[in-house]
């Protein structure tokens, strides 16, 4: 009897491409059936909220317009006409006008909810009040951010794009150039329409894909540091590591509370951790807002900011900016007896990494580069809803009957490869990786002993 020829070196590499190929698109099928819907939902809020500047002025027009006129009220003058309506509301904010026909804003809180209320810095007389938890554009912050769901909703969202990660990583290695010469860009940066209806299909989701993962991956990366568990550790990390708050922030040896600015008010990123300071010199009457505007003019603060007025005998008044541009980010903490600026952090404090980010975020939500931000960070969202729907259609014309449709499980030396950089992107990512350990054993132990999920998966 004839002995049965061994593989050839070529034939085995062959083999073992074969193999790590169908194991990385087993994961890339995985993580796009599990984010996929979550990927049409951030694509879609997060396009309103791109254009939530048009979409606010619209929408709320005769309460951002008002006439200019050569006189102007104080901020103190406005805030006493809101209270005078609202006699069982605390005050909590204002915001001046930022252009000659643009309101002002006093921010209020009322049985537990929160308000604004605009008001003609001219005549002073309101124009309209809005909760804020109600206004569009928050709602579809909110869904973008937390799926309307709080903290597991913020969870949910950073676990569907730390799996796109995946989903990124697996589909570049799916669809990178396999062939040599000019051919290899078909199929890849070019799609291929008149080669029959299969390769059609799969090319109208593979190139737009690969042009997209560059974006994705930005948006990604630029959205994580806003997340709850990530980003949070993300921030602590890189505030211990020294990349934090240089001693230049503090004014003087002001001493600060264990309260996180975060916690007060609404402020860029790297200064979310600040520590906030405390005011010593009760004796004093506490400063009139007026006075606050005063001092953010004299520091040279850009219009467009916010001031959180403190609520506790120690507080501080907060000075927040968080403008269109990055460069223009400034966070203000100011003793509400005196008057002194005890902590001034602004973009040219922050250390590389903090730079970055602020770069990142402002142009994540499209307000860094103004009309043509929108218009790019649009055609990215596009393009994401785009692949979601392919990618869907591809597998409903491919999957079989009774069945997943998912490809065939690789063995288990070839799986080792694929699981060591997955698990790595676990290790820095942990929600996805308590994902993945989770489909790892489901897909490990449980599948292979059930013979009607053997046959669905294709184990």
């Amino acid at each position: 009897m004839e002995a049965q020829k061994e593989p050839s070196v070529s034939k085995k590499k062959q083999l073992k491409r074969r193999s790590l190929y169908q194991s990385v698109w087993r994961w890339h099928f995985y993580a796009g059936l599990i984010i996929m819907p979550f990927l049409i939902i951030l694509a879609i809020t997060g396009g309103v909220y791109l254009f939530k500047p048009q979409i606010e002025a619209s929408l709320y027009k005769d309460y951002y317009e008002v006439t200019p006129q050569t006189t102007i009220t104080t901020p103190s003058e406005q805030i006493n006409t809101v209270e005078a309506v609202n006699p069982n509301a605390a005050v909590t904010s204002y915001r001046p006008s930022d252009s000659p026909d643009r309101s002002a804003e006093v921010g209020i809180t009322e049985n537990g909810k929160a308000y604004t209320v605009y008001v003609d810095p001219y005549e002073n007389v309101i124009l309209g009040k809005l909760e804020d938890s109600f206004k569009l554009v928050n709602v579809f912050e909110k869904i973008h951010g937390e799926l309307l769901m709080g903290t597991f909703g913020d969870r949910v969202v950073e676990w569907a794009a730390c799996w796109a990660l995946i989903l990124i990583i697996t589909g570049v290695y799916l669809g990178w150039p396999k062939m040599k010469g000019k051919s290899k860009i078909f199929g890849v940066l070019i799609p291929r329409l008149n080669k029959g209806k299969k390769l059609r299909a799969r090319d109208l989701h593979v190139v737009p894909a690969f042009w997209i993962s560059l974006g994705l991956l930005f948006l990604i990366l630029t959205g994580l540091p806003w997340s709850g568990l990530w980003g949070n550790n993300f921030q602590t990390i890189t505030t211990n590591a020294g990349v934090g708050y240089p001693p230049s922030v503090w004014v003087g040896d002001a001493p600060a509370s264990d309260v996180k600015t975060k916690e007060i008010a609404d402020v860029p990123w790297s200064a979310e951790n600040l520590p906030v300071p405390i005011s010593t010199n009760q004796q004093y009457t506490q400063l009139s807002v007026d006075d606050v505007v005063s001092i953010a003019d004299e520091e040279g603060v850009k219009p467009g900011y916010n001031i959180m007025i403190p609520q506790t005998q120690d507080g501080v008044f907060t000075l927040s900016a968080f403008p269109p541009n990055a460069r223009d980010e400034v966070t203000m903490h100011i003793d509400q007896y005196t008057g002194a600026v005890l902590a001034d952090y602004r973009y040219d404090n922050y250390h590389t990494l903090g730079k970055v980010i602020a770069y990142g975020i402002t142009i994540h939500k499209g307000t860094e580069f103004g009309i043509w931000n929108q218009i790019i960070g649009l055609l990215v969202l596009i393009g994401i809803i785009g692949i979601a729907v392919s990618g869907f259609i591809l597998w409903l014309s491919r999957k079989p009957e009774g069945k997943l449709g998912s490809p065939k499980a690789p063995s288990d030396k070839v799986m080792k490869g694929v699981i060591v950089l997955i698990i790595i992107l676990g290790i820095i990512f942990p929600l996805v990786g308590i994902s993945i350990i989770l489909v790892w054993l489901f897909d490990r132990f449980v599948i292979p002993r059930v013979p009607a999920l053997k046959r669905f998966f294709n184990a």
